[in-house]
């Protein structure tokens, strides 16, 4: 995945985009950048490694020396950026969040159209950002390129263009991940995390619609192209890796969540489980895990806390095996809370499988008598096409996909049958549901269902992208 933030404004903006893009750590693990333009030494750059470090020590030094008024800083889970390009629109910098489905048609383009070279990163793929750039750098204007790269681009991308003038904020196509612009006294900034600004003293001032282009200068802001008639925004946004005090169309995460956790409790009510206590697998299942109990009247707890001084986050070594340890290592129990007792766990979903199995082997392990498992989200059957939020590789590294093809003895089965496994009503999908409950040790598994989570969500389902959960575009 990957975040950024962008400021505008009359005064030096290096201590205001240094925090506000920190506050985007959540979504990327590799690489964090930033670069400032300034009147009198023009543009400069700093990009790091954060696999085994956060934002904050990285830059603590770099932002000593830069300067600027305008400023654009990301952090990314692949490529290194923001890059500064020189072209026919002048020198400028970018930083995109996306993904490009189409890399080996777009470079055929543009070698087509004499574009000269990329440079390959260290695994011998283009950098999707320098990518970008020269599909813009096609156009006669910046907001033509823009426009252009949205349309040519088969996936999404979303990106911040700073000039000598100011900043181009441009959400994806389809609004698939947020961009967001917040005002104060002689500033403007731009981001993707609402909350990102709210500590620095903005105010929400302007959510950019599918597809907007939007120029941000220490004077406001202007809608160069707007925005565009259909949408298909992240519902992953509210249930995962969304933060719990980010708003994206006018709705608030944390609230999403309880709304969640309230539907499953609901449904909960027919099916005789009277576990002891509800808690979530910190941190994003613990939003869903106290709706839950609010709406049950089962008391919330926490039967294990996360140990976070030391330990880096769960999901930051690229090795499974490692993040798995760390996973487990990061949980510390509280004896009393499990021993004996019946627990009811939310997590925001299963991938694998492999982690939340360990967390319930470690439970039982410490004394709990019953461990019920209730995702915060559907199956997850499909890989994302769409953006960079998750890991896997293949559709096969997904619990769903192996048990599928165990029960029916291929895996690539027809898309009527993959239908089946998603219609919770389905004996397809009970008897997948049996299988990873089986393999998983849980006392019980029931999912969130796509239509109580749509309905949790409240925007028109026809705006939602549920593709991972349905596979329907």
């Amino acid at each position: 995945m990957g975040g950024f933030f962008g400021i505008a404004s009359k005064e030096d903006c290096v201590f205001d985009l240094f925090y506000g893009t920190d506050y985007h750590s959540h979504l990327g693990t590799r690489r964090a950048g930033l670069a400032v333009y300034s009147r009198e030494k023009g543009f400069d750059r700093s990009i790091h490694n954060i696999e085994n470090s956060y934002f904050r020590p990285k830059f603590s030094s770099d932002i000593q020396k830069m300067e600027g008024h305008l400023g654009i800083g990301c952090i990314s889970d692949y490529e290194p950026q923001p890059l500064i390009v020189r072209s026919h629109h002048g020198t400028y910098s970018i930083t995109t969040v996306g993904k490009i489905n189409n890399v080996d048609e777009l470079e055929a383009i543009l070698f087509r159209n004499n574009n000269a070279h990329f440079l390959e990163m260290s695994g011998g793929d283009i950098n999707p950002t320098e990518l970008t750039a020269a599909l813009i750098n096609q156009k006669e204007t910046i907001s033509e390129g823009v426009r252009y790269a949205q349309e040519i681009i088969k996936g999404s991308m979303s990106m911040l263009i700073m000039t000598e003038k100011g900043i181009y904020a441009a959400r994806d196509r389809f609004g698939r991940t947020p961009v967001q612009i917040g005002s104060k006294e002689n500033s403007f900034c731009v981001c993707f995390e609402s909350f990102s600004y709210l500590n620095l003293g903005y105010n929400q001032e302007h959510e950019l619609g599918p597809g907007e282009i939007d120029f941000i200068s220490p004077d406001g802001y202007e809608i160069v192209a707007a925005p565009l008639d259909k949408m298909k925004i992240c519902t992953f946004l509210w249930i995962y890796y969304g933060f719990p005090a980010s708003t994206y169309e006018g709705l608030n995460v944390e609230n999403i969540r309880y709304k969640c956790g309230e539907a499953l409790a609901r449904r909960d009510r027919t099916r005789g489980i009277k576990p002891d206590l509800v808690a979530g697998v910190p941190d994003s299942g613990v939003a869903h895990a106290i709706g839950y109990s609010n709406e049950s009247g089962i008391p919330y707890s926490r039967p294990f806390v996360k140990y976070t001084p030391t330990w880096p986050r769960s999901f930051m070594p690229t090795h499974q095996s490692k993040r798995n340890l760390i996973a487990r290592m990061k949980l510390i129990p509280i004896q009393d809370l499990i021993k004996e007792k019946k627990l009811l766990i939310i997590d925001d979903s299963i991938v694998r499988g492999t982690q939340l199995r360990e967390t319930t082997e470690y439970l039982f392990n410490s004394g709990a008598s019953e461990v019920h498992i209730r995702p915060a989200c559907p199956p997850l059957v499909f890989g994302c096409k769409y953006l960079n939020f998750s890991r896997s590789n293949s559709e096969m590294e997904l619990i769903t996909r192996r048990v599928i093809e165990k029960l029916e003895g291929t895996a690539d089965p027809a898309p009527d049958i993959l239908d089946k496994y998603t219609d919770p009503d389905s004996d397809r999908y009970a008897a997948m549901l049996e299988d990873i409950r089986s393999q998983l040790k849980f006392t019980s598994l029931h999912y969130h269902r796509l239509d109580d989570m749509i309905e949790a969500v409240n925007i028109n389902p026809c705006d939602l992208c549920t593709y991972c959960w349905n596979g329907k575009e």
